[in-house]
């Protein structure tokens, strides 16, 4: 993909979610969408990448970008740990694989995952997603 397709794939992934495609905002969306793979990133991870390609953008734009993004439905935050939050570029309801060892996070296989019920939403609410974190270590 040239790098002018990349920067139009990611000012049309802005723009259909109603975001103004601004210099920041279309620099990350390059990095996480214009090579068209889906990727799981940090704000710490995607503020490296984002030096690595000479961007200069501060670590807190990153943070209120991703927030943005997922607020927009362009990432779906998981979170692990309780604070630390993975931004995943497929928004599609499907179970992930947690390195605890190198804090990787990685699509799981949906094949075998069965969730055959879950608890009612209290009164007043509805259930609008299940994650599923598997918390996988290497053997010693």
């Amino acid at each position: 993909m040239t790098e002018c397709q990349a920067t139009q794939n990611s000012k049309d992934w802005l723009g259909h979610a109603g975001l103004r495609p601004t210099r920041q905002r279309v620099a990350l969306a390059k990095l996480l969408i214009g090579d068209g793979e889906h990727r799981h990133v940090t704000a710490e991870s995607l503020h490296e990448a984002s030096k690595a390609a000479g961007e200069k953008v501060s670590l807190a734009t990153v943070y209120n970008t991703l927030r943005s993004f997922s607020d927009a439905g362009l990432l779906r935050e998981i979170l692990v740990n309780g604070t630390k939050g993975y931004f995943d570029t497929n928004t599609t309801n499907h179970p992930h694989f947690f390195w605890e060892d190198s804090g990787h996070l990685q699509d799981a296989p949906e094949a075998g995952l069965e969730i055959s019920s879950l608890p009612n939403a209290p009164e007043g609410a509805e259930i609008s997603k299940v994650d599923v974190v598997i918390r996988l270590r290497s053997r010693s």
